[in-house]
């Protein structure tokens, strides 16, 4: 990674795993210095005593609008500006429509799309008051391919890049980009059902031309670069990372009942 980050803010949600971890190392081997939200506190922990003062730990519930604004004053207050944010934090409780319960309904809506809705709008509110700022938001290509039980976390998904393209709407005219990273099949603990049943794990490497699952750095990367001088000019975009996946076709994830 060739970008250079010094003196800049960051501020990541689910920073504790998977992509947030992912994203949070790389900004801050970049030289940034990163607010880390997650509800798991001990990993935050682990991760303070790796990074020392380039990372600030914070237990948050991105379902809570307090806890947004408590992130963003804690970056500011602490290291001076929030000239970026990534929107990561997210889980799925899946079922088919019939059989979804409206609990678990509405805890995919909160975390998915309300987490990133309440976290955008403390965000730039900041970045407006400096002059401008860079989001980004992960989507994912569920977002544009359904996926059997998994009705929740599609529509959120879905709901999540029309809301970036909303924020870069509204927010270009005060200097922020809004992006969103809609990322394929990735190796992390929400994939494990997927990538650990041997013939839906089959399927899915039989339309991923790439014939693999990515891993967290290749959509932390892509990420990162979103918010770089490098993609300046680069605003309510869907980037897509999946290793031509989207050009094939979604797996019978019916199959994990059997």
């Amino acid at each position: 990674m060739n970008h250079s980050f010094e003196k800049k803010t960051a501020l990541v949600t689910g920073a504790a795993s998977g992509i947030g971890e992912a994203i949070t190392r790389q900004l801050i081997e970049g030289g940034a210095t990163v607010v880390g939200a997650d509800l798991n506190e001990e990993a935050l922990q682990n991760m303070q005593e790796t990074f020392n003062d380039q990372f600030l730990p914070v237990v948050a519930d991105v379902t809570k609008e307090a806890d947004h604004e408590r992130l963003v004053e804690k970056a500011v207050t602490t290291f001076g500006s929030l000239d970026f944010a990534f929107n990561v934090a997210g889980a799925n409780k899946t079922a088919p429509i019939m059989e979804q319960s409206e609990e678990d309904w509405r805890f995919v809506i909160d975390l998915v799309l309300n987490g990133v809705f309440l976290g955008m709008k403390h965000q730039a509110r900041q970045m407006k008051k400096q002059g401008g700022g860079a989001i980004v938001n992960v989507s994912s290509l569920n977002a544009r391919v359904p996926m059997y039980s998994g009705a929740a976390y599609a529509s959120s998904k879905a709901g999540v890049e029309m809301l970036t393209k909303n924020g870069a709407l509204e927010l270009a005219r005060h200097g922020i980009r809004v992006n969103a990273i809609l990322p394929g099949l990735v190796e992390t603990p929400i994939t494990d059902s997927f990538t650990k049943n041997k013939s839906v794990n089959t399927m899915f490497m039989d339309r991923i031309p790439m014939k693999r699952v990515a891993t967290p750095d290749e959509i932390a990367s892509p990420s990162i670069f979103l918010v770089s001088e490098a993609a300046s000019y680069v605003n309510g975009a869907s980037l897509i990372v999946d290793g031509a996946w989207a050009t094939s076709g979604y797996p019978d994830l019916s199959l994990l009942e059997d």
